[in-house]
């Protein structure tokens, strides 16, 4: 088993072309796997049954592991023995007819309009402030990820159509909408940004020495406005992502152009958006509806 993990994990890096967080994940779940064969005293992948899965999981299970982490543990599972049946190496794969329990829901977090306005209202009066300024706008206009954004070049803005071009999971590009006030700010930055760096750099946004920006950087930059503009909860670049997709829905009401915007590649990932749509139609109902109101 050791030696065809050291196998499959050379695929993953070479032919997969996987980032390195995902081969740590792998690594980090197919080694407790391996542990676990290693207590019940199997070293080669044809003695390993689907009981052998199953066992495993549920011991994860009963030691806090929830749903979501089991459910990318049985994929990284099954991801190493599709690889071994075609390299000839096993003659089934036993994580195929194991299921994981399903974890419970969790509605992503949101920020209100009058929150976004509050949040966004900041004073521009450094560099940096101007680049975070810029980089909220855009988080919050196009909905990107915090990964796009980090890695984001010139070449895939438009500014004079309002466009910008990112690559997202599973490596599908898409084209999304910059609105007018991200574009300001953004035209802000690029003027701004000569007194960091040259254009020579060409990644949009750049650290105080004129590195491309860090992902850790762009998440306490935004907790740091949102703690100085007032805001009572934790900010996150992902929470603007959420709050860009909830109004959107909320307005239009279209959940496939949303599922396009945020680059889903399952409208099912978008739909947990028309729960928090409901919510908010529940309470104007609650507010509103005569029959409704508490006297």
């Amino acid at each position: 088993m050791k030696q065809r993990l050291k196998q499959f994990f050379i695929y993953l890096k070479n032919e997969r072309g996987l980032s390195a967080r995902t081969l740590i994940a792998y690594q980090h779940d197919l080694d407790q796997l391996l542990q676990f064969l290693e207590v019940a005293e199997i070293d080669r992948p044809d003695q390993v049954t689907q009981h052998h899965i199953r066992a495993f999981i549920a011991q994860r299970h009963r030691q806090g592991l929830g749903g979501k982490s089991l459910q990318r543990m049985l994929s990284a599972i099954r991801s190493f023995y599709r690889w071994m049946l075609r390299e000839g190496f096993a003659q089934h794969n036993p994580a195929t007819p194991v299921r994981a329990p399903k974890s419970p829901r969790h509605l992503p977090a949101t920020l209100d309009a009058d929150s976004i306005t509050q949040l966004l209202d900041m004073p521009c009066d450094t560099p940096l402030a101007i680049r975070d300024k810029a980089i909220m706008e855009l988080f919050y206009s196009s909905g990107l990820r915090l990964s796009e954004l980090a890695s984001l070049r010139w070449e895939q803005l438009d500014l004079a159509s309002g466009m910008v071009t990112v690559t997202g999971k599973g490596n599908r590009s898409r084209m999304v909408p910059v609105g007018r006030i991200a574009t300001q700010a953004l035209l802000e930055w690029r003027k701004t940004r000569s007194q960091i760096t040259t254009f020579e750099e060409p990644h949009v946004f750049v650290s105080q020495r004129g590195n491309p920006i860090a992902t850790r950087t762009i998440q306490s930059r935004i907790r740091y406005w949102a703690k100085r503009q007032g805001l009572p909860q934790n900010v996150y670049p992902h929470l603007l992502r959420h709050s860009f997709a909830s109004h959107m829905l909320e307005s239009s009401g279209d959940l496939r152009a949303v599922q396009e915007l945020l680059g889903h590649a399952d409208i099912t990932t978008t739909q947990i958006y028309t729960h928090l749509d409901f919510q908010h139609l529940a309470k104007v109902y609650d507010k509103a509806h005569p029959r409704a109101k508490k006297k």
